[in-house]
This record gives C-alpha cells, sequence and structure tokens, in this order.
C-alpha cells in the first residue's frame, strides 16, 4: 500500500516531462482517471498535463503523504498536503483510489479540504 502512495506522490513532484511520463505508465492503468472538484482527466497524457498544471500553479510546492495509508480489497485511501519546503501547507485532501488487477491505478477520487481561494 505504501509504495503506491510513494509512487503516486513521486509523480506529482516529478518535474521531469519525460520522467514523470515513464511514472505515469508504470503507475496507471492506460485509461486511468483522476477527479477532484477542479479536475476530471484521463489517460497518461492528460495526467502528466495535470501534473503540469499543478506545477504551474504552485511553483516550488510538493505534495506529500499526511498520515497513514489505509486500504481494503482494491481500495486506498491518503491523505495529502502540498506545501514549500519547510512552510505550512497552502492545500490538503483525501484521496479515494481504486488498485486495477495488475495493481496499478485505475481511478483517483480527490477530496479537497482546503487550498487557496480561486483567482
Amino acid at each position: 500500500m505504501n509504495a503506491l502512495a510513494d509512487q503516486y506522490f513521486a509523480m506529482w513532484n516529478e518535474r521531469d516531462v519525460a520522467t514523470r511520463r515513464k511514472l505515469i505508465e508504470e503507475l496507471w492503468t492506460t485509461d486511468g482517471t483522476f477527479v477532484d472538484p477542479m479536475f476530471n482527466v484521463t489517460g497518461h497524457a492528460a495526467l502528466s498535463d495535470l501534473v503540469d498544471s499543478a506545477h504551474q500553479l504552485f511553483p516550488g510546492h510538493s505534495f506529500r503523504l499526511a498520515g497513514e495509508v489505509d486500504g481494503h480489497n482494491n481500495r486506498l485511501r491518503w491523505a495529502w498536503e502540498l506545501a514549500a519546503e519547510g512552510q505550512p501547507p497552502v492545500a490538503g485532501g483525501i484521496d479515494c483510489v481504486t488498485v486495477a488487477a495488475d495493481g496499478r491505478l485505475s481511478e483517483v477520487v480527490g477530496f479537497i479540504d482546503f487550498a487557496p481561494p480561486a483567482a
């Protein structure tokens, strides 16, 4: 369980596009979906673009696990935070994850607990 969470946060924090795409291919099914109150994307290219958008919106910030990974059957959940090094988090929430039969992520549904106001 923790290994998947580690890979997931590594994907979100990877700034090199080629490296990030490789991480996404290893971590997500081809039709993997990420949905939260602001985004709904499907597929590897869209996932990479989503991460790139996060880097543009929050330069110098990284996502990190906030607490323990919980899971049962093919479902996981974890809390996350977004913060700059040495700073308090600017956003946080919970992700609910579905793991495919091959061990890769097929769906992540995110819930945002706090975030900066929309511009």
